[in-house]
């Protein structure tokens, strides 16, 4: 994949970010959401890419644009056939409520790299580079911690970990906090959380918890990218979303999927703040346009890009309308 390609992607999370940003606050996560996701059809026409999503917004029949299976780009004859993960707003909660840590995420990989997972649960762990080959999910959480304290030089109690704060994960906060861990409880965006675990200045050293599926590819490319580790184990709620997943393909659906499972071969990633957080500033309007925060990864470089764009509304298309 030419790494001119990881720059024209940009423009694609940056449109997404725009559109739902207007919507910031005014707690409408479907009209938020909607948004971004009209405004990155529109974007990804102009890409010169065979795509195809394979982690969208849904099934065909459940979601109008951006679903699985969906052909997106140029489509033109001499383009590279990629597949495409995104989640145009990770975040609708923290968008409709003006919270932080919004984003706009995409990612692309090689044909047949990309796992095709169904919008079903994956249990997660996560690091950055100073951890990685310490985790196995296979193992309790608190074995976990010590194998990622012992790789980071840290005592275990020193070490911060992110949960999503849902009901499902009392047992896990209480095991962590048994073993002397920190936690810091995010209501949304385990694609940013995930993310944080390889910058040491966010103070994050793990991801752990059950989210969604496609927020775990993502996430997988953008830590392919930056030399981190993660696991993942699909968790059904039912018999027909372990079909689903037979039928995508996963011949073992209760696997531990290393991080090369998840987003293998050559991958890049980008991803625009919505909202202010803790990787990447939000949208911020100004009186004749917008600027915008971004951040563009390559897996087969290394290279991490941030890109701060001013967008002159009155000179190209205003992409929030």
């Amino acid at each position: 994949m030419d790494r001119n390609l990881a720059l024209e992607v940009v423009r694609v999370t940056e449109a997404a970010a725009l559109a739902s940003a207007r919507l910031m606050g005014r707690g409408d996560r479907n009209g938020a959401d909607r948004a971004a996701v009209d405004a990155m059809r529109r974007v990804f026409d102009h890409v010169s890419v065979r795509g195809e999503v394979v982690i969208g917004e849904g099934e065909r029949d459940e979601a109008p644009m951006l679903f699985i299976g969906e052909k997106v780009g140029r489509q033109g004859e001499g383009d590279v056939e990629v597949e495409i993960a995104v989640d145009p707003l990770e975040g609708t909660n923290l968008c409709a409520t003006g919270a932080p840590n919004a984003v706009s995420v995409i990612a692309i990989g090689e044909k047949g790299k990309l796992l095709r997972a169904p919008d079903a649960y994956m249990e997660k762990i996560a690091v950055g580079p100073g951890a990685r080959g310490a985790i196995d999910l296979r193992l309790s959480p608190t074995e976990n911690l010590r194998r990622v304290a012992d790789a980071l030089g840290k005592y275990l109690e020193d070490l911060t970990v992110v949960i999503l704060d849902r009901p499902r994960h009392e047992c896990l906060v209480a095991e962590v906090r048994a073993a002397g861990a920190r936690i810091k409880l995010i209501g949304d965006g385990d694609v940013s959380g995930a993310l944080n675990t390889c910058f040491p200045e966010s103070g994050v050293d793990v991801l752990m918890g059950t989210g969604g599926a496609p927020e775990g590819v993502i996430a997988a490319a953008a830590l392919r990218c930056v030399g981190g580790d993660m696991q993942g184990r699909l968790r059904f709620a039912s018999e027909e979303e372990r079909a689903r997943a037979t039928r995508m393909g996963r011949s073992d659906p209760d696997k531990v999927l290393s991080l090369e499972e998840l987003a293998g071969g050559n991958v890049m990633f980008a991803a625009t703040g919505v909202t202010n957080g803790d990787f990447l500033r939000g949208v911020h309007f100004t009186g004749d346009g917008a600027r915008t925060h971004s951040v563009v990864m390559r897996s087969k470089s290394g290279t991490i890009r941030y890109i701060e764009t001013i967008h002159r509304f009155a000179r190209a298309p205003d992409y929030g309308h």
